[in-house]
């Protein structure tokens, strides 16, 4: 018996009726390996192949796809279509004649695709709170969105993250904003944004300590400074997010918290620094802008938050908080022990399939 140039075997003329029962089950089993062989379902294909190898395919009757084993498990690699979830939906629309519904998850849950296939899917994390001394407006949760998401059949989980929650001023040593919570369905993350920085005055003593933004997916806003030179805001995610905001040189203005669409502004002179702004998306068919930074107080005037939920810094008292569901970074607070940072906005998951 030969083979083929890719090792297919066959019978040749010369072998012996003797030879016939093994070359059939040599056919067979390559029949096994390399063709694309139909079960009914996923059950039956596992019962029939306990121990498959690399490389083996098979086609599945129920959902009517082509699946490859890589080596760890089964996956899809053709006749990928539409996915479909069974929960209740949010809503529905026809734009550029094709159909749609979507599911808009204000709060962690799940969603059931008794169909696999493609979806798109928006993830927004929870925004950084502001600082609460002096302080930086909170970074804005990363905007995740991506078209033809693939989801396999079963119930995923939904996280939506929390925003950073609001710190209070403990005598007169100044705390950044916590962190935002990141969102999640599946294996799709979106990571919360980071807190504003705050100044930290040792009790009795009259030297401010300057702290920078907290890193997130967009960074948080710096706090004020008087240390003669500007304090960095944090850092973002590219793709994500963008960078929190500087403060000022001298003392008088913090940085505004990094939102989706665009970095923190610096503060400047007695003017805190605006949050980042953020971006806009149509997932449920209207233009609405989400993940933007808050605002970072200052003297005479607080940084107003970006536009899709960030909270403005203040002159005097608490910040703002960002708005629920948009990822919204908080505005920095300003002042003594009733400074509190504003608390960051929630994030949100939306899937939309078509109909």
């Amino acid at each position: 018996m030969a083979v083929t140039p890719v090792g297919n075997p066959y019978v040749e003329s010369s072998d012996l009726v003797a030879n016939y029962p093994g070359a059939s089950e040599a056919l067979a089993e390559r029949i096994d390996i390399v063709g694309v062989n139909p079960f009914a379902n996923a059950a039956a294909r596992d019962a029939a192949i306990p121990s498959p190898v690399q490389g083996q395919m098979c086609s599945l009757n129920d959902d009517n796809k082509g699946y490859r084993y890589d080596g760890s498990a089964w996956i899809l690699f053709s006749g990928a279509g539409d996915a479909n979830f069974t929960n209740a939906a949010t809503g529905t629309y026809t734009t550029g004649g094709i159909q749609y519904k979507f599911l808009t998850l204000t709060g962690s849950g799940s969603v059931t695709f008794d169909q696999a296939g493609f979806a798109d899917v928006l993830v927004i994390g929870g925004g950084g709170a502001g600082g609460n001394f002096q302080s930086g407006g909170g970074g804005a949760g990363g905007n995740l969105f991506i078209t033809n998401a693939y989801f396999a059949l079963g119930t995923l989980t939904v996280l939506v993250g929390a925003g950073g929650a609001s710190v209070a001023v403990v005598g007169n040593e100044g705390t950044p904003g916590n962190n935002g919570i990141a969102s999640s369905i599946g294996s799709y993350y979106s990571p919360g944004g980071g807190g504003g920085g705050a100044i930290t005055r040792q009790s009795g003593g009259t030297s401010n300590y300057a702290t920078p933004g907290l890193n997130g997916s967009s960074g948080g806003g710096a706090s004020m400074t008087d240390l003669g030179s500007a304090r960095n805001g944090g850092a973002g995610i590219s793709g994500l997010g963008n960078n929190g905001g500087n403060s000022a040189a001298s003392y008088g203005a913090a940085g505004g918290g990094g939102g989706s669409g665009a970095v923190g502004v610096a503060g400047s002179g007695n003017t805190g620094g605006a949050g980042g702004a953020g971006s806009s998306n149509s997932i449920t068919n209207a233009a609405v802008t989400r993940a933007s930074g808050g605002g970072g107080s200052g003297v005479t005037t607080g940084g107003a938050g970006g536009s899709g939920g960030g909270g403005s810094g203040v002159t005097s008292g608490s910040g703002v908080a960002g708005s629920a569901n948009t990822g919204g970074g908080g505005g920095g607070g300003f002042g003594g022990t009733d400074a509190v940072g504003g608390a960051g906005g929630s994030g949100l998951v939306i899937v939309r399939v078509v109909v």
